[in-house]
């Protein structure tokens, strides 16, 4: 059954002064889809992820959002990162706001939600990721899982079409890394389209529909996840699992 594409990038290319850091990507991903994108360090992943909202500008090539292009800039570019959501490396919340003011300030801003509409809505989602018992401490007081977790309701809670990770673990200590993890397969579980830059394999192995591998800024493979890990067609991504999996 064919999945509706939802993000569509075609021949993309970008540089960062004379470095080509991605080179004629093509990427389709259909709605409720989890794609993961893995590769070495350097391998344009990070970028490809900024561009699907815009965070990079590119310089060639289509990037369509539901088949429609992205917009440049204003008021039509917020409602875009509004449908988009993006988790980052660093949790980027407000330090002097409670986890509950943080969740629910873009959605009175971008939404147009009034605050107790937006703070039920966030205390729904604080429950969902498990920290509703903490709505009303501030994220200094949290652990780096429990402020990545917040940063994930955060962005649910603009009622995104799809969620972007930009490796959402890679800043936690080894122990956090998965209760953010469970938060993220439960999210796939309920069928939303996320696209995941991440260097864990086994989120990769039991939650992607697909993984995408990367290389000197080109996609290498675009496989199933049991196609790709028991079987990499590229020397590539043989020489990077090899890497990776011994350890």
């Amino acid at each position: 059954m064919a999945v509706e594409p939802l993000i569509e990038l075609r021949d993309v290319n970008k540089h960062y002064g004379p470095v080509h850091v991605l080179k004629d990507i093509s990427l389709t991903v259909g709605r409720g889809e989890v794609v993961v994108v893995i590769g070495p360090s350097g391998s344009g992943k990070s970028t490809l992820c900024r561009t699907i909202n815009r965070l990079e500008p590119v310089d060639s090539g289509t990037i369509t959002l539901a088949g429609r292009p992205l917009p440049e800039e204003g008021r039509e570019l917020a409602r875009l990162r509004a449908e988009v959501g993006m988790v980052f490396q660093s949790f980027n919340l407000f330090a002097h706001k409670t986890v509950l003011a943080n969740v629910s300030l873009a959605q009175i801003k971008v939404r147009g939600r009034g605050r107790e509409e937006a703070d039920r809505r966030s205390r729904e989602l604080l429950e969902r990721v498990g920290l509703l018992a903490h709505a009303e401490k501030y994220p200094a007081q949290l652990s780096g899982g429990q402020q990545q977790r917040v940063a994930i309701a955060r962005a649910l809670a603009m009622d995104p079409q799809a969620l972007l990770f930009d490796e959402p673990t890679s800043a936690l200590d080894p122990e956090m890394i998965n209760e953010v993890l469970e938060v993220m397969r439960q999210l796939a579980r309920d069928g939303m389209t996320m696209v995941v830059v991440t260097h864990e394999m086994g989120f990769a192995r039991s939650a992607a529909n697909r993984v995408v591998f990367m290389a000197d800024g080109r996609i290498v493979e675009d496989r199933s996840p049991e196609e790709f890990f028991t079987a990499p067609e590229s020397e590539r991504a043989r020489d990077f699992l090899s890497k990776i999996l011994k350890h």
